[in-house]
């Protein structure tokens, strides 16, 4: 990356440049998903990374019963008995190729390479490199990374804790690939130090449906099971989400699904090849026949038109419902288990369909003919992703998404409810873990009776609030347990000055990244053990536990020797981290050298971990219970399920301007980079590129593959990001998509959901300008 002091103010040279944006090219969405294709990237991807033994050592593990969790997605698993050989979708294969890699970044390349030379490396570039191999420090004022022992490593950590003023000046900060017992320890570890500082990627995506779903239900996950789908759903309804890239394992669920007669309806501003033919690479038809068509409606919202769209659908039913009474609703069930009917249909009556039109970008007569679907319809699940948690308006989406369900009493009963799809494989065991910066006390409560401690009570940090803290001088020490704190956060500009604002950053990981380059005063790489890769501890070999999107818990066994002597395990560095600091008071050695004994704390703290040891090493494992889907309880503040009132509304966007969404290719994973080719969008050779309506190029006297500038407009002014190609596609007049991290510089901090705090970088209010020969030359 640039030296971005030459940058003007409000700008961002991405790393590498934007060069390459000119050499783009682009042949328009495709209209099928994987097939041969997704074998052969497959195939191609894990022999150059793992070679032909590692390769058959991963891949035949992955998401199998006694395997190894895959590291990407949440999706939940088919029933032991019933999974495939191959159980990893495209994208899966490339993540434990990506982890498993046979490159090293060790003490020779930190040697060779200085940190002002790799901040002019793009992400894609540096987690290539391969694995990180031993710890690594930066000293104080030093330009490179250099070795020291873990003793060492670690005792400097608890230093810089042990001598902060206060507790709260440190952050703990978790990515979803932790595991549950890691999770659970770093959670302990931060609340005996005295703070409540925890900020993970929920904060980042389903914080929003967490919200919503507490609110009105009761409680903050999803209500389905996998069988839900496959077995009884008579109509899904897919929602600012693309399965065929985030969720590729979801099209299988889906193809039987349709085989069983379930209709599929898709609601997305641009179309997405999961949405078409799905060629199963595992049975004949996908391979060699014609495949089978998943969605029978699609409806091309437009950005942040989702509000609007489920109003119109309660509005429609509302309209049955007045019209013919008995018809449309499920009155009994309302009657029973709701509160807060009346004040909502009312609501949903004085409702004015141009309104709904203008803000949705569907007619009436379009939802009309979705609401008719639903009318034919037992049982409803609705889907949905960060397409619809990221926005301003994000917690009443969902919870206008929750009245269309209560509506009809889709909650509760088979092929039924809410499904909020999560994208990282265990961020929801993370959250219940007690990895949240407003835990309830009666959590805190169990923890201090299990423990002997009394934790703190005051609300901690989230991921927004940790930056703007850090930026401004608040925070001493941030510790990063995985993930891509720089490059996954908004306001680029801003959270990598606060980075750089702290004393001391560590960074537990796997692969070199962004966030390694943006560090403090002082700098620690801590390298850990993957997912597919052997835990040898005292007691012997262990395995680690997670959380699918389904709120089933089941084991997670690497199979692969440690890429080198020197790495250790998340729950290893943890539980050493709290003997240096605080000797062994709570038992971390013990917990160190045998997880059962972390599993045992969670199962007297954590609801619905009874007898976990011996439930989870069931095959399949457990499914966790949640009222509202196992006996129609909701421990909501009244006690019932919760209608609310939420009036539609959207961004408004002025004349000259459009409205951006951020995507990821089909060559990504959140902000892990495999590839510069976008496969189902038809894009080879980069990422720098803006898919626009072609009126919209036209009104903006554009042509297909100019080079135009994005320029975000914020209340506090104006960002930008240079060099993008503009590329011609269908969205909805008005709209525009391009990938993330690299337009998370146009995201303004405090640009966030409202009650969520998630930030808005599903809705970003931009001009668009031709890029300017100077910015051509950068």
């Amino acid at each position: 990356m640039a030296d971005q002091s030459s940058n003007p103010p409000g700008t961002h040279t991405p790393a590498g440049g934007p060069a390459s944006a000119s050499d783009v090219t682009s042949s328009g969405p495709k209209k099928s998903s994987v097939g041969l294709h997704g074998i052969a990237e497959s195939a191609r991807y894990s022999l150059a990374e793992m070679g032909p033994r590692r390769s058959l050592q991963t891949l035949l593990s992955v998401n199998q019963v006694d395997g190894f969790d895959c590291p990407s997605c949440a999706w939940g698993d088919p029933e032991p008995g019933h999974r495939k050989n191959a159980e990893f979708c495209e994208n899966g294969a490339k993540a434990v190729a990506w982890e498993a890699t046979r490159k090293r970044v060790d003490a020779a390349f930190f040697a060779e390479h200085s940190i002002a030379d790799l901040r002019e490396r793009d992400g894609y570039w540096l987690e290539a490199q391969g694995r990180l191999a031993q710890p690594m420090h930066l000293a104080p004022g030093a330009t490179h990374y250099a070795p020291l022992t873990w003793d060492d490593a670690l005792m400097r950590v608890a230093d810089s804790l042990r001598g902060l003023a206060d507790p709260n000046r440190a952050v703990f900060y978790t990515s979803g690939r932790t595991s549950n017992e890691a999770a659970f320890l770093y959670q302990l570890l931060a609340r005996r130090l005295g703070t409540n500082n925890l900020p993970d990627c929920s904060n980042l995506c389903h914080e929003s449906s967490g919200a919503a779903l507490a609110e009105t239900l009761g409680v903050g996950k999803g209500l389905i099971s996998y069988g839900d789908i496959t077995d009884h759903a008579d109509l899904i309804i897919i929602v600012g989400q693309n399965p065929g890239t985030c969720h590729p394992r979801m099209l299988t669920a889906l193809e039987e699904a349709k085989q069983r007669g379930t209709r599929i309806i898709a609601a997305n501003p641009l179309p997405e090849a999961g949405f078409g033919r799905f060629h199963n690479p595992q049975t004949a038809r996908g391979l060699v026949g014609p495949g089978t068509k998943l969605a029978d409606r699609y409806l091309p919202v437009r950005v942040n038109g989702d509000l609007a769209l489920f109003a119109g659908l309660n509005r429609a039913l509302i309209d049955q419902e007045d019209a013919r009474p008995g018809s449309a609703l499920d009155r009994d069930f309302i009657d029973r288990y709701c509160d807060g009917f009346e004040e909502a249909a009312a609501a949903w009556r004085s409702l004015d369909w141009s309104r709904i039109e203008a803000l949705s970008g569907l007619s009436r007569r379009r939802i009309e003919s979705c609401a008719a679907d639903v009318l034919a319809a037992d049982s409803v699940i609705v889907c949905w992703a960060m397409g619809l948690t990221q926005h301003r308006n994000a917690v009443a989406t969902i919870r206008e998404i929750v009245n269309f369900l209560l509506l009809r009493g889709n909650i509760g009963r088979p092929g039924a409810g809410p499904a909020p799809v999560r994208g990282h494989s265990n961020v929801q065991g993370d959250r219940t873990m007690g990895i949240w910066e407003k835990m309830p006390d009666a959590f805190l409560d169990k923890l201090r009776g299990e423990f002997g401690f009394d934790p703190p009570r005051t609300h901690g940090l989230d991921t927004v609030d940790s930056i703007r803290a850090m930026r401004d001088g608040g925070i001493d020490v941030f510790i990063g347990l995985g993930g891509n704190f720089a490059a996954a956060t908004p306001d680029t500009e801003v959270t990598e000055a606060a980075l750089a604002n702290c004393a001391l950053t560590v960074h537990v990981a796997t692969k070199l990244n962004r966030s390694h380059l943006c560090h403090g005063t002082e700098a620690l790489l801590l390298p850990c053990l993957g997912r597919t890769e052997r835990d040898q501890q005292a007691s012997g070999e262990q395995f680690v536990t997670v959380e699918d999107t389904m709120a089933m818990v089941h084991a997670s066994r690497g199979r692969l020797r440690p890429g080198t002597p020197h790495l250790r395990s998340e729950v290893a560095i943890i539980a050493d981290l709290g003997h240096a600091l605080f000797g062994d008071g709570l038992g971390w050695r013990a917990m160190r050298d045998d997880y059962a004994v972390i599993r045992r704390h969670i199962e007297h703290v954590v609801p619905g971990f009874h007898a976990f040891e011996q439930r989870v090493q069931q095959p399949g494992g457990f499914m966790l219970p949640r009222g509202p889907r196992d006996s129609r309880t909701f421990p909501t503040e009244t006690g019932k399920a919760r209608f609310t009132v939420n009036p539609p509304t959207a961004t408004e966007v002025p004349p000259g301007h459009l409205l951006l969404t951020t995507v990821r290719s089909h060559d990504q994973f959140n902000t892990t980079v495999y590839g510069l080719d976008d496969r189902y969008r038809g894009i080879k050779g980069g990422r720098r590129v803006v898919f626009l309506n072609p009126d919209d190029l036209r009104g903006l006297h554009l042509r297909d593959g100019d080079l135009v500038d994005l320029v975000s407009v914020n209340p506090d002014g104006e960002r930008r990001a240079p060099g993008f190609r503009a590329v011609r596609y269908p969205t909805p007049r008005g709209c525009a998509a391009a990938y993330y991290p690299e337009t998370n510089v146009l995201v303004a901090l405090d640009a966030t959901a409202e009650t969520s705090n998630t930030p808005a970088t599903k809705s970003i209010l931009i001009r668009v300008e031709r890029t300017s020969s100077t910015a051509r030359r950068t």
